[in-house]
Formats: structure tokens, sequence, C-alpha cells
């Protein structure tokens, strides 16, 4: 005698039963809980109102500008020099 797909009998009545069922068993909970975002002030992590101003002292300005060059390098000669590959030493 071969064996009887149970599973596959079960869900096939399920598929027609399930629309005759209440729809309250399908919904989900009643309350919905929302957390709203705390707005803060970046500087001094105090609650954000509408012309907060902080008192954070007199401002330091960095040195001078960085100055730099930026220059493509050929990658077929000048990276083999430093591109030891495995098991070669």
């Amino acid at each position: 005698m071969s064996r009887v797909p149970w599973v596959g009998l079960a869900a096939l009545v399920l598929m027609f039963v399930i629309p005759f069922l209440p729809s309250w068993l399908f919904e989900g909970p009643r309350t919905v809980r929302h957390w709203p975002r705390r707005h803060v002030c970046g500087a001094c992590n105090a609650p954000w109102t509408d012309g907060h101003v902080c008192e954070l002292g007199p401002a330091s300005y960095p040195g001078p500008p960085l100055r730099a060059r930026l220059q493509r390098v050929d990658p077929g000669t000048d990276l083999e020099v430093f591109y030891d590959p495995p098991g070669s030493s």
C-alpha cells in the first residue's frame, strides 16, 4: 500500500475552508504604537526647540588650507614594485 500525502490533502482542504472562516481570526493587534523621533541639538544634545541657540564658546579655526597635487599612477609599471605575489619568497 502506498503512503498517503496527508500534508498535501490538508493543504487542499484548507484552501477551500479558509474563505469561510471569520475575518477576526486573521486580524492583527488592535493597538498600534508609534515611537516618534526625538529631535535634539547635534552640538549640545539638548531638546530641540524653535530658536535654539547653543553656547559653544569661541570658534577655533584651523591653520592655513592644505594644498595637494593628485597624480595618476600607471598601474603597469609603478605598482609592480610593491606587489609581492604569494609564494614568491
